[in-house]
């Protein structure tokens, strides 16, 4: 079984990659390695395109995880799709990305000002929310003002690597409620933006928290009970 390399996991800026076709699932085309990052963890999957070296294009409408560590990468279109073993380019939407990379980088920024546990969230390239496990009120003014400060001081981003078995040691670590980990590789990828916030996440993620921009708290509801979600958006 085909396992795609996914290099933004080492390098969130990759745009493009020259890579290989190595499966053809009827979901779409498996390729050896990728920049094409998959819908996981309240973020979506990439769009772009594939392009052969003889000019055929093919658009990507949005890679998913397929099983054993395989990225499948939908194809829009009635193009025939490229053979197994041909080599392609990958390019993504990067404006698309950068987007769900600043945003999500927020979403860890807002969770470090809200200590609550977080139930759920979205991330899109306009804006996002994330739902806390909580009965008080949230003030939108004073949660704005934290977090474009902590944007405002353009705190470092930092990834590293534990093992299933450290994370079971360190269950602190993990702030989201409804989804766990992915567990089973043997490592788990960790973001820590240092004095600020440190947890388990595969997203996408900015250098530095300067690069999100300015943002605003534009809504807060009341989803239940113990459940306030907060949407937050470039301002």
């Amino acid at each position: 079984m085909a396992v795609t390399e996914q290099l933004f996991q080492h390098d969130a800026y990759l745009r493009r990659c020259e890579t290989q076709v190595v499966e053809l699932l009827p979901e779409g085309v498996v390729l050896d390695s990728t920049v094409f990052y998959p819908l996981g963890g309240g973020q979506p999957g990439d769009t772009g395109v594939l392009r052969a070296h003889d000019g055929r294009e093919w658009r990507v409408v949005g890679a998913r995880k397929g099983e054993g560590g395989r990225v499948v990468h939908p194809l829009a279109g009635d193009l025939p799709p490229p053979a197994v073993g041909e080599q392609v380019e990958a390019i993504i939407d990067w404006d698309r990305r950068h987007a769900h990379m600043r945003m999500h980088s927020c979403l860890h920024l807002l969770g470090s000002v809200l200590r609550y546990g977080v139930t759920g969230g979205q991330i899109t390239a306009e804006k996002s929310r994330l739902d806390f496990d909580t009965q008080e009120e949230i003030d939108p003014v004073r949660v704005t003002d934290a977090v474009n400060a902590l944007i405002a001081a353009d705190h470092q981003l930092r990834s590293s690597w534990i093992t299933d078995e450290e994370l079971d040691r360190q269950p602190e670590l993990i702030r989201t409620m409804s989804v766990q980990p992915p567990r089973g590789a043997g490592r788990i990828r960790l973001l820590e933006i240092p004095g600020v916030d440190l947890q388990p996440c595969g997203g996408t993620h900015v250098a530095s928290t300067g690069e999100i921009g300015p943002v605003a708290v534009t809504k807060v509801e009341n989803k239940g009970r113990h459940n306030r979600r907060v949407y937050i958006a470039f301002a």
